[in-house]
């Protein structure tokens, strides 16, 4: 989209819609991002979701001379998911994020807002709040996660434990990566 491409606009207009990006103009993105030369290393977060857009990735990939080396499961329990998904908090004013639990906002004193010099004005963003996470949660179990059989059938899996500290889930990704 900042590249300002067709596709790119397109995916933008069907954002700033609030609608779901249709698969075949997120395939096609990430078929001209490779065609453009990121095929030698890339990373794809969060795509595919569906059997479907496994499917097209497949074929692009296939069309393209490109295989997968590995696809990585970061499992979280479900309850791990919902405390760290709903405890995000930003400020109004200078954007910062903070975290209940993982990066709690010290206050005015402590940690004053570099925008007002004052208390940072925090809020929660509607689709970090429980019931949008939840959502996402269902959503991800129905349509997502039989895509982790799918890729464990063709040998291309990698589980990660995403439940332990940052540094061993690196490690985990490194290893899994090697």
């Amino acid at each position: 989209m900042s590249a300002g491409t067709d596709l790119g606009n397109e995916a933008k207009r069907y954002m700033d819609a609030g609608d779901l990006v249709p698969d075949e103009v997120v395939v096609g993105m990430i078929r001209e991002r490779l065609e453009a030369g990121a095929a030698s290393a890339f990373l794809l977060d969060g795509f595919p979701r569906t059997d479907v857009q496994a499917q097209a990735l497949d074929a692009m990939l296939a069309d393209l001379d490109i295989g997968l080396d590995a696809v990585l499961l970061l499992a979280v329990p479900r309850g791990d998911l919902m405390d760290r998904l709903t405890g995000r908090w930003l400020c109004r004013d200078c954007g910062r994020s903070f975290h209940e639990t993982f990066a709690p906002y010290a206050g005015a004193d402590a940690d004053p807002c570099p925008d007002t010099g004052g208390a940072c004005d925090l809020y929660q963003r509607d689709d970090d709040k429980a019931e949008a996470i939840a959502n996402r949660l269902d959503t991800y179990d129905a349509q997502t996660a039989p895509l982790i059989d799918y890729y464990r059938a063709a040998g291309l899996l990698r589980e990660i434990d995403g439940g332990r500290a940052p540094d061993e889930v690196r490690e985990q990704i490194s290893a899994a990566l090697a």
